[in-house]
């Protein structure tokens, strides 16, 4: 097998631990083990695949795509405006798809490393959850979409060939669970509530059922582990917890979605210009503050949920525009 551009080696090196012991340990992650169990979803049976997609009329609102304002933009027409629509829409869903296909990964890793057979459960049930997400958004996007998956981000393959490379459990627990799903809770809400098309409301309800289940596991299981490390040992998971904020919340941006439609390199510049100047001066657009809002608050309030609202990561999130004394704002 070769490296291209749809797949990659990493090499993967961790302790598997061959857990033996068979009592409950742990009720709560019992539960959501049970709870798994009772919300499983068939992506085939349980999604209307009749439904037409109706890509003239684009797919994500109008107001979550980067580019208003901006002339380059303003001066298209309605057919092509919504051509720039379809495209960034697919390659956000395509980013989505690749986060989902790197949890599947991980999730099974995690079925070795986690310590406690409760942990590893559930942990069984997420990697059937995540293999179920897979099949939903691929099919959406190769039998909708006319297959466009876009390649994905340098910032998404840092995270999980970083995540996926080694590290102890609680490690990729932090990354996937606690910061990755917080993001994803947040945009799959979002687009549940405001997709123009019907099929991808439907599919993303049904994934959010499942991710906010997954963002329990980090807040049941990792209080105990974060509050036994040394101050050498909290120092780096502090450290990984400030790149991994980083790459799920900065840097995303579908310049090959622009590329497509044929934007050149300096009207491209002016749509990623004018985006970070709105989101820095909090004038975006309504949605993506609604977007932005929730995902911050959810970051603070499960970071301090689980022992992992230090001063450092305080001052990470006000480095990214995040406000680390209110879960509210």
């Amino acid at each position: 097998m070769t490296n291209d551009q749809n797949s990659h080696l990493i090499a993967s090196a961790f302790d598997t631990c061959y857990q033996r012991d068979y009592h409950v340990k742990s009720p709560e992650l019992r539960r959501l083990y049970e709870n798994a169990k009772r919300d499983q979803w068939n992506a085939a049976r349980d999604i209307d695949w009749r439904l037409p997609v109706d890509l003239d009329e684009g797919i994500f609102p109008d107001e979550l795509i980067d580019g208003r304002g901006v002339d380059c933009y303003e001066r298209a027409d309605a057919k092509r405006k919504a051509e720039i629509n379809v495209e960034f829409s697919c390659w956000r869903i395509s980013q989505l798809l690749h986060g989902e296909e790197g949890a599947m990964l991980l999730c099974s890793q995690l079925v070795d490393v986690v310590p406690g057979n409760d942990a590893k459960l559930f942990q069984t049930t997420q990697t059937i959850d995540e293999a179920r997400h897979v099949e939903a958004l691929s099919r959406y996007l190769l039998d909708k979409c006319g297959g466009r998956i876009y390649p994905v981000s340098p910032n998404l393959k840092q995270l999980f060939d970083y995540l996926l490379g080694g590290n102890p459990w609680f490690i990729k627990t932090i990354g996937l669970q606690l910061i990755a799903e917080t993001f994803a809770v947040s945009l799959f809400r979002l687009l549940g509530e405001t997709v123009k098309d019907p099929l991808l409301g439907g599919i993303c309800r049904r994934i959010l059922s499942d991710e906010s289940r997954h963002m329990g596991f980090a807040i049941l299981s990792l209080p105990e582990e974060i509050a036994s490390l040394n101050a050498a040992e909290l120092r780096e998971v502090e450290d990984f917890t400030r790149l991994a904020l980083d790459l799920v919340t900065r840097g995303q941006f579908p310049r090959e979605a622009y590329e497509k439609v044929g934007f050149n390199s300096s009207e491209i510049g002016a749509i990623r210009s004018a985006r970070g100047g709105a989101a820095a001066g909090n004038e975006a657009a309504h949605f993506r503050r609604l977007f932005r809002r929730e995902m911050h608050s959810t970051i603070v309030a499960n970071l301090n949920r689980v022992g992992l609202l230090t001063d450092r990561i305080g001052g990470y999130l006000r480095e990214l525009g995040i406000n680390p004394e209110t879960t509210s704002a």
